[in-house]
């Protein structure tokens, strides 16, 4: 169960934020954060840039110099991309307060993208050992955490109506031949700020439950 002492969950929408900006916010708030901090739920996109986790390895790309920069990062995971018509949900909780785990909240977040694409009427599901959520088994949204002192930074990316040509050059999240797909060629016209927001309405009521 939550602690009744946890403070509410905070939604900050900041719009388009380069990703060093962003990545330094996100480790700035995690260090100087205290016991009785709010977490906080940031929406946001970024311009175009692959990031590359903790496992990521420099075999899976980018395959050519396309003039995207490539970021590593302290997040689990393999390479990925961000780019504008994406909602990057990151995901500042002190799990540890709230007495979830790390997997557990892994499966939270995927959830959360489950239900949302279900209240459009896209069956969405998990592939186990391969965190993220697929539709017919193209990738839709990737996830990638860190966990430090018992709270959660990083978070996870939602593909709406962004541009899939990035992804050609790499292997989404270490599997090669992997599809991705977004919720445009879903059927959900729904704007990334629409669903961004309700994105994050279903997570903050998921750990209001925990």
């Amino acid at each position: 169960m939550a602690s009744v002492l946890a403070p509410a969950i905070r939604v900050r929408r900041l719009g388009r934020v380069a990703y060093q900006d962003a990545l330094n916010a996100m480790r700035t708030f995690t260090a100087q954060r205290s016991e009785t901090s709010d977490d906080e739920l940031w929406l946001l996109e970024h311009p175009p840039v692959y990031t590359l986790g903790l496992g990521a390895g420099t075999a899976h790309g980018p395959r050519r110099d396309g003039g995207i920069p490539v970021a590593r990062v302290e997040r689990g995971g393999e390479i990925t991309y961000h780019g504008p018509g994406q909602v990057v949900l990151y995901t500042l909780v002190d799990l540890a307060r709230r007495h979830i785990k790390v997997r557990a909240f892994v499966g939270m977040l995927e959830q959360s993208v489950i239900d949302l694409l279900a209240e459009h009427g896209v069956h969405a599901e998990r592939r186990p050992g391969a965190p993220g959520v697929y539709v017919e088994g193209a990738k839709v949204a990737a996830l990638g955490i860190r966990v430090a002192r018992g709270r959660a930074f990083h978070g996870l990316a939602l593909n709406v109506d962004v541009d899939l040509a990035p992804f050609a050059e790499i292997d989404p999240c270490g599997y090669p031949g992997l599809a991705v797909t977004r919720t445009r060629d879903l059927g959900i016209a729904s704007a990334p700020e629409t669903l961004g927001a309700r994105l994050a309405d279903i997570l903050a009521e998921g750990l209001g439950r925990a």
